[in-house]
């Protein structure tokens, strides 16, 4: 244990020494990131192939093996895989479930990046005996989460700051994506355009080079092999291009079927009562059910996809491949299962491609390529339309084959496919799991700062309020009196019945001595098409209600007006809670009891993270009046949010401290030991 810590402290001394040096300090942790990714992704790959040979009695996955089977083989061997993954997802790491992607994206949107070292583990094993016993799922998803957790938990090992962190994550995702399909640009392409949407040069160099040495490690264990059998391509007449881009539009739907399906049958088993572990053992049953007809659906499909490139299935049993893995897929995440959606993408683009490829052929023999060409684009078709990446799929089709030739055909069907899902749903099939959650990451980053901010904590009482019975001279003198211009109209219990705005009043004003006994509140108030909120309706989206909206926005609780919320104070507690961040991210990162940091309040001033002291339990700062007993300051709060990544809280006088809570303090050197150990007593 003494030379682990040893080494823990002579790796953050060279990481000391690197950061003056600027960005070479992030080349060769983002190196170092790249090699660990490219050894995980081959212990993941070795891992499934343990499985399969331990579940199924067999080395290499064959379809022709699988199929001869037994039939409660078929069965039993999914079923009791989901059981095991259900197990490791309940009671280890929730983080594990689903295909891993949306959660990395939680993780840089909400946390900066911050995720919980366990999950390596956890995905790996959840995933690995997922796939390995028959899951219809992908290895790219997990080896993401895995890679992005790698960074994630080597940044914060290192104290690295909160803009560079979400930088490592997206190297560690990078490198699994690189060592995964052995291509190294698409795999930097996914993480800043599906994860971080940064092209910063600063930001891209260092997943460039997690890619390279991932793939250089794949290369090493695997050969430098594509990860599907890809067949030569020609552009026989230009006229092609018509059927290419015929297969962006079905793409584009299937797409859209495939995103709809998975979260609709999420639900379905959301919806079931009972032990969750059960839940993942009855979607392997019923995968089982499945593969008893078409084993193809097993697994990562891999083989299935081979035998679409080379052109020997019917475009008939390639369409019903299609389906039955969308609902194959659907099943094994929405029961609970771990795994990626990237190869049953490529799986479903392929058949979808295959077919249509071998229709077009058929009706055009002698101007057509072959089926195997359609196959290829309809992978990346499917890709970018299901995941509004068309940038990455476009690279990943193009490193499998080498084809500068290909180009062409796959960016019409990428784009055409993109657009025609975008269109019809504006999230992807990553950002509507974090979309249903309550996260929007169109709205960037920092507008998820609000998400935990009740319209409650900036509402102002509704001072500016009018009967419906009231006149114009009441109006006008309350528009006077009011700084705002909006008017709320209540009854005699504040029901809220509408509201008047200056807008409503500015025409009237041109004669108001005519018009006085005329005009009354409730002949001019707008009776609905506003917005009007509770008030426990999160600021974030009271950011999106804003949108095109001038004036107030009414507080309402059981139809009675209880607040207003103003713009200004929104937007200043945004400015508010984005410099809180900013701040917290920063001295967490900087600041531990194992490495104390000087500030310039004094010679003997330090500032550490210290256990919450037992006396301090369940009293507020006020109450103990910290300061002046223990001669330190509390700074902010570190919450344990059971299972989840902790928060950070600013201190405030009123905060009552938990056992689990960890303080940062500020003080004299002495004082901040003597409390980091437990003693407490007047300064």
């Amino acid at each position: 244990m003494f030379g682990v810590e040893r080494a823990v402290a002579s790796v953050r001394r060279l990481h000391d020494t690197l950061r003056q040096a600027g960005q070479l300090s992030m080349v060769v942790v983002a190196l170092a990131i790249g090699l660990l990714g490219g050894y995980c992704a081959v212990g993941f790959r070795l891992f499934i192939r343990l499985v399969n040979e331990l579940v199924w009695h067999q080395g290499p996955y064959t379809l022709e093996y699988i199929a001869g089977l037994p039939v409660w083989w078929k069965l039993a061997v999914p079923t009791a895989g989901g059981l095991v993954v259900g197990f490791i997802i309940h009671y280890f790491s929730k983080e594990a479930k689903g295909h891993g992607v949306p959660e990395v994206m939680e993780a840089v949107a909400l946390r900066s990046g911050r995720m919980r070292p366990r999950v390596v583990a956890a995905k790996l094993v959840a995933s690995g005996i997922s796939i390995g016993t028959g899951g219809s799922v992908g290895r790219e998803g997990p080896m993401v989460q895995i890679g992005a957790a790698l960074g994630s938990t080597i940044g914060q090992w290192l104290k690295i700051d909160q803009r560079r962190l979400r930088t490592l994550v997206g190297c560690g995702a990078a490198a699994g994506i690189a060592a995964t399909f052995n291509a190294p640009v698409a795999g930097a392409l996914f993480a800043v355009e599906i994860l971080l949407g940064d092209f910063g040069v600063a930001q891209f160099s260092p997943m460039v080079i997690s890619s390279v040495a991932a793939t250089v490690v794949s290369h090493h264990y695997f050969g430098d092999f594509p990860a599907f059998e890809v067949p030569a391509y020609s552009l026989v007449h230009a006229s092609e291009l018509f059927a290419y881009a015929g297969l962006g539009i079905a793409a584009g739907f299937a797409a859209l079927a495939f995103i709809r399906v998975l979260y609709s049958l999420e639900d379905v088993f959301e919806r079931l009562r009972g032990y969750p572990p059960l839940h993942t053992a009855l979607g392997g049953l019923l995968i089982g059910i499945m593969g008893l007809w078409a084993p193809h659906i097993f697994g990562v499909g891999y083989e299935a996809i081979n035998e679409a490139l080379r052109g020997n299935l019917t475009w008939q049993f390639m369409l019903v491949l299609a389906v039955l893995k969308i609902l194959a897929v659907s099943i094994t995440l929405g029961s609970g299962g771990s795994g990626g959606i990237l190869a049953p993408s490529l799986f479903i683009g392929a058949m979808l491609g295959g077919a249509i490829g071998t229709v077009v052929a058929s009706l055009w023999p002698g101007a057509t390529g072959g089926v195997g060409a359609y196959a290829l684009v309809g992978m990346g078709a499917i890709v970018a339309a299901a995941t509004h990446a068309p940038i990455t799929a476009i690279l990943i089709i193009f490193e499998l084959t080498g084809d500068y030739a290909i180009i062409l055909p796959l960016m019409i069907s990428c784009i055409i496919g993109t657009l025609i899902a975008n269109r019809l749903q504006r999230e992807s099939i990553y950002t509507l799991k974090l979309q249903r959650r309550g996260i929007d990451v169109h709205g960037g980053q920092a507008v998820n700062v609000l998400q935990r901010v009740p319209a409650r904590a900036v509402m102002r009482a509704p001072h500016a309020a009018v009967g419906p019975g009231d006149g114009l001279a009441k109006l006008l003198s309350v528009f006077i009196g009011h700084p705002g211009g909006t008017l709320f109209v209540t009854d005699t219990d504040r029901q809220l019945l509408g509201l008047v705005t200056a807008d409503e009043v500015h025409p009237v004003m041109r004669n108001p001595g005519a018009l006085e006994g005329l005009v009354i509140a409730e002949d001019i108030m707008i009776m609905d098409g506003y917005p009007r909120v509770a008030p426990d309706r999160s600021l974030a989206d009271l950011m999106h209600l804003m949108q095109g909206y001038r004036g107030e926005i009414p507080v309402v609780e059981d139809g009675r007006l209880v607040g207003a919320v103003w713009q200004e104070d929104v937007l200043e507690r945004y400015n508010a809670e984005i410099f809180k961040r900013d701040m917290v991210g920063s001295m967490v990162s900087a600041v531990s009891m194992e490495r104390m940091a000087s500030v310039p309040a004094g010679r003997d001033t330090v500032v550490a993270e210290v256990p919450t002291p037992a006396e301090f339990v369940d009293h507020t700062i006020r109450e103990l009046d910290v300061r002046k007993r223990c001669g330190v300051s509390v700074l902010m709060i570190r919450q344990d949010t059971g299972g989840g990544e902790p928060a950070h809280v600013i201190a405030n006088p009123d905060y009552r401290f938990t056992a689990s809570d960890h303080l940062l303090v500020l003080g004299p050197e002495s004082k901040v030991r003597l409390l980091g150990s437990g003693v407490v007593h007047d300064a």
